[in-house]
């Protein structure tokens, strides 16, 4: 279990947040079979999103998604995060490396290379606001602070690292982000530029004095103060964070309903029926010939192109074609009364 800590500093002219991602890194390893570079990249951008969660949302059901698309081999990096703490992402090719930066570190730039970054906020009415800047490095962290001066006009020192251990395991995972607040001083800004400066690392300050001990060295002399959650609702001070997808066996078995019945029936001959797998978690879903024949049992198409205009599932949520006209072009006619 991760864990996410708040605090102000410098009389409230700096926020400070700092989150803990060990397990959740290691749990995406897992799930993804990633190498030893792409772990570190999926590992920053999940602390990232996470950071950003807790920076930007307003509401407990606001969700933040960070889409990282580069031309280097990883080809693209996706992370998730809302205030529940619930946290999940991929990248698109788990298996890419590159060559290590000179000083022996795990090059993540290479891997992810030129491109852009995109933020989605899905706000809890439904509404999502999309901001997209240019890669500054491909580093993650640059990017993020890039993205936060550049779309939210909030200057931040954002760090974001994975330490690895012998075979690619995760050794340590975490994040910080300093925002400085309007009215901040020079001599505050100053004092946060000579302690990065002087500094090692963020993920060595983790792994050597843990989350809070790192902050704590990098706010050094800037009075940091460390804010209590429980109000919020959170029983430790703190957020737990943690690797959860909201994938399902129903929601899987759900997105076989788009292929036309013909596919369906090819599947139930040639396979002995359907494999579904989660590209956010990895989960495998396997569905029989019975389940799969069972889709056509409520469901309404189109019978010129075969697109799917109404289905029910079995737990009673309906999916209903959202215009009146097919992309066919062809007049849409639902039962007159789906539900029934």
């Amino acid at each position: 279990m991760g864990r996410l800590l708040r605090g102000l500093a410098a009389g409230g002219q700096l926020r400070v947040l700092a989150a803990e991602t060990t397990d959740v890194v290691a749990t995406a390893r897992q799930r993804h079979h990633t190498s030893p570079t792409a772990t570190a990249a999926l590992g920053r951008a999940l602390t990232g999103a996470a950071l950003l969660a807790f920076l930007l949302s307003k509401t407990p059901r606001e969700r933040v998604t960070l889409i990282i698309s580069g031309d280097g081999p990883v080809g693209g990096i996706v992370a998730e995060a809302g205030l529940d703490g619930a946290l999940r992402g991929y990248v698109h090719e788990p298996a890419a490396s590159a060559e290590l930066r000179p000083d022996g570190k795990l090059n993540v730039g290479a891997l992810v290379g030129r491109g852009e970054l995109r933020v989605i906020r899905a706000l809890a009415g439904g509404e999502q606001f999309d901001s997209t800047v240019p890669l500054v490095s491909g580093e993650i962290a640059e990017d993020l602070a890039h993205y936060l001066w550049q779309s939210e006009q909030a200057p931040s020192a954002v760090l974001l690292g994975v330490r690895l251990a012998a075979g690619g395991l995760v050794e340590a995972a975490g994040g910080l982000v300093v925002q400085v607040l309007p009215g901040a001083g020079e001599e505050v800004l100053a004092g946060l530029e000579e302690n990065l400066r002087r500094l090692p690392s963020f993920t060595e300050l983790l792994v050597e004095r843990g989350l809070q001990g790192a902050t704590e060295a990098v706010m050094e002399g800037l009075g940091l103060e460390w804010t209590d959650l429980r109000p919020l609702g959170y029983a430790a001070g703190e957020v737990p964070l943690r690797f959860e997808c909201r994938c399902s066996r129903e929601k899987a078995l759900a997105t076989l309903a788009f292929f036309p019945p013909a596919e369906r029936e090819k599947m139930v001959k040639e396979d002995g029926g359907a494999e579904v797998v989660c590209r956010w978690c990895g989960e495998v879903y396997r569905f029989s010939p019975v389940e799969l024949t069972s889709l056509g049992s409520q469901e309404v198409r189109c019978p010129v192109c075969g697109e799917l205009w109404y289905k029910k599932r079995s737990d009673g949520v309906e999916m209903v074609f959202p215009g009146r006209v097919c992309k066919c072009g062809t007049p849409v006619q639902l039962p007159e009364s789906p539900s029934a």
